[in-house]
């Protein structure tokens, strides 16, 4: 069928109208709102999506160190020592083991005997078995810097007993005696001993734990300020009543006339007196001893020893074990400083009594 010309030009003309409507401007302003609305849109989106991005390299960051979980339920501790033969380390893995169990933690203990590769392994071991921390005594100043930061690495803090690092950051607590103050004190109650005159000997710790070091440091600074008092002689024995006993032979024959013996700890001096026992020369020669462990204490009390010091290796582990557990549940150890030095105690024959398993009553 065949519209008129007429009906056709009509036609064409409404719907240019109805198109011309459909473009005019109060139709085009709301277009326009809705594609700023967008961009807004977009644009929150991706600034949400680049904080969340932010957050989650500040987490991945985080994890890298040992982070703690803030409700941390206990679970499992490794506590590494040096010598459970040497009632020092016995005492300060047993209270370890005590305070940890007290908090419902479950705990794993060994002993390096100041091996280096040896508590590398249990550190490995710790980190296998997903340990939430250690309670260390390092073996060595600087040959335990690698498996501490290891562990570390590994999500899990380090908390030292007794002997510290050559270096801060990488442990959470470092907690000593005050080996200073402590010798100084042995050192001045040995001068006074000796009348501050004659010859003595030397029986030094291990050379890797800088306690060693630090005590016959500060044996030196008082006793060499006594021009009538000589050191003959100095001989490692490594913290060790066998090995004390030993180098004691040694020294005494190399110098019999000898009128002292100044030791690193109780150990290696209760290994002297009993060479000095058996050479005869006991009576005549005065010994100087440091930790305080029960046979220690009884030395002095029969005036075999002239004193001791006690280093306070209870209360040092049982605030490592504190400070371990206020990181796990708050993240912080709950003091400002990580390494911390406690002061000593000098015993004599007047406390000597009041004095069992590093207790002082």
């Amino acid at each position: 069928m065949r519209f008129p010309k007429k009906a056709t030009a009509l036609l064409m003309a409404l719907m240019l109208v109805v198109a011309a409507c459909g473009t005019d401007d109060a139709t085009d302003e709301p277009a326009a709102d809705d594609t700023e609305a967008a961009d807004d849109a977009a644009a929150d989106d991706a600034a949400e999506d680049e904080a969340a991005e932010d957050e989650a390299a500040e987490d991945e960051a985080e994890g890298d160190d040992a982070a703690p979980a803030g409700d941390h339920e206990p679970g499992l501790v490794y506590i590494i020592t040096v010598d459970p033969s040497n009632p020092y380390w016995a005492t300060q893995a047993s209270v370890a083991e005590e305070e940890l169990q007290a908090l419902g933690y479950e705990t794993t203990t060994n002993a390096h005997l100041n091996d280096p590769d040896s508590q590398s392994q249990f550190i490995d071991a710790a980190i296998s078995a997903g340990a939430q921390a250690l309670i260390l005594d390092p073996a060595g100043a600087e040959e335990s810097v690698g498996a501490v930061q290891r562990a570390l690495d590994a999500g899990i803090p380090s908390f030292l007993v007794n002997a510290e690092l050559d270096q801060q950051g990488i442990a959470m607590s470092q907690i000593v005696s005050n080996n200073a103050q402590g010798a100084t004190l042995g050192a001045e109650a040995f001068a006074e001993a000796m009348n501050y005159e004659g010859t003595y000997v030397e029986l030094f710790g291990n050379p890797t734990d800088n306690n060693a070091g630090v005590r016959s440091d500060a044996y030196t600074a008082v006793l060499s300020q006594y021009p009538d008092m000589e050191l003959l002689q100095q001989e490692t024995a490594n913290w060790d009543r066998v090995q004390g006993k030993e180098q004691m032979d040694r020294l005494i024959q190399a110098h019999p006339n000898m009128d002292g013996v100044i030791s690193g700890n109780d150990e290696m001096a209760l290994g002297a007196i009993e060479a000095l026992r058996e050479a005869g020369m006991l009576d005549d020669v005065i010994v100087l001893g440091f930790d305080g462990n029960d046979d220690a204490a009884a030395a002095v009390e029969a005036g075999e020893m002239i004193v001791t010091v006690l280093q306070p290796i209870v209360r040092a582990t049982q605030l490592a074990v504190e400070q371990m557990h206020n990181y796990l549940m708050t993240g912080e150890t709950g003091v400002d400083t990580e390494k911390q030095a406690i002061d000593c105690v000098l015993i004599t024959q007047e406390n000597a009594a009041d004095l069992s398993a590093f207790r002082l009553e």
